[in-house]
């Protein structure tokens, strides 16, 4: 039989100078394998005297233990070896600067409609809110808008399968709600989504109105032109800013007007207004006869391309981070 202390100290020279895992365990084949040499020493202890067998045995075993620990040990050092080799190639230079995160910001439409409520509730006037599917009635009929009635060629919208609900083209329904639920004296503002059938550079099918209504017992059409001259002048921050109210018409106020605005050279139209139409009123079961008011309507977008600069409305919807970006 080869000699055991050759065996080992042949092993343990041959595990200490490998510095790769594979070939560790293929050099550890060679002692430790089926066919390796310790194993081998293993199988001739049945060539030996029966009073031999048993020492030679232990020795066996003992070289193998001492063999094992070698291999533990020499796979710890290559695994911690690999470990800091990746560490040193990933390592990061912590002097450098950071990098910095991306940071968002709201909307510009949505910047204007929070600049809209501040102005209105330091005003003495809540915001309401309301479904953006509304059924015919609270869209149309409730307005003085029957079926068949000239004016809803103007609101032309998008109708669900049934018929019987539709997009509201207007926050209008919101006052018509609240009014239902709640007696004067009432003031409220109505920002939301609406929807038409309607599409270029000033137009969306959805895009954002705001709308105003004050019920109470003594309230009149200069009311109504000191609230929203009052409004511009703020929102715009310009004084010398003008307002003008032109004859119009519209079924649920009586009398109606446009809305125009100047900054000294020429009139922007900017919204419609008017005192509440009395059978409006009566729809929600409020006295004409005793309570009046004004209500008024605006695009929050038109509102944001004038304080902004944009001449196209389908920018606010592209998403586009280029042009978004310059609100933040």
């Amino acid at each position: 039989m080869q000699d055991l202390d050759a065996i080992v100290n042949g092993a343990l020279a041959e595990f200490a100078g490998i510095d790769d895992a594979d070939e560790l365990e293929q050099t550890k084949a060679r002692y430790l394998g089926k066919s390796g040499a310790l194993t081998e020493q293993l199988k001739g202890l049945g060539k030996l005297p029966s009073a031999e067998r048993p020492a030679m045995g232990a020795r066996i075993n003992a070289a193998k233990e001492i063999l094992e620990q070698a291999l533990s040990a020499r796979r710890e050092h290559i695994q911690n070896a690999r470990l800091e080799f990746k560490l040193k190639e990933e390592s990061l230079d912590v002097t450098l600067p950071g990098r910095g995160s991306g940071c968002g910001g709201l909307h510009p439409v949505s910047r204007t409609l929070e600049r809209v409520e501040q102005i209105f509730h330091s005003l003495g006037f809540e915001v309401a809110d309301g479904p953006e599917i509304e059924t015919d009635f609270y869209n149309f009929t409730a307005l003085n808008q029957p079926e068949n009635h000239p004016a809803r060629s103007m609101h032309d919208t998008f109708y669900l399968a049934d018929g019987k609900y539709l997009l509201r083209t207007h926050t209008s329904p919101i006052q018509v709600r609240y009014m239902e639920s709640h007696q004067p004296p009432i003031r409220i503002i109505a920002p939301g989504r609406v929807y038409r059938v309607d599409s270029d550079a000033t137009h969306s099918p959805m895009f954002h109105q705001v709308e105003g209504l004050w019920i109470d017992e003594h309230i009149s059409f200069a009311n109504l032109k000191g609230v929203v001259t009052d409004f511009f002048r703020r929102f715009f921050e310009r004084s010398d800013l003008q307002v003008r109210f032109r004859p119009s018409f519209f079924p649920f106020t009586e009398p109606s007007a446009e809305i125009d605005m100047s900054f000294g050279e020429g009139w922007l139209e900017i919204g419609g207004c008017g005192m509440v139409h009395p059978g409006v009123l009566k729809n929600v079961n409020i006295d004409s006869e005793q309570f009046q008011g004004f209500a008024f309507g605006m695009g929050l977008d038109r509102l944001t391309m004038l304080r902004y600069g944009v001449n196209d409305l389908r920018l606010f919807f592209e998403n586009d981070l280029r042009f978004l970006r310059q609100f933040r």
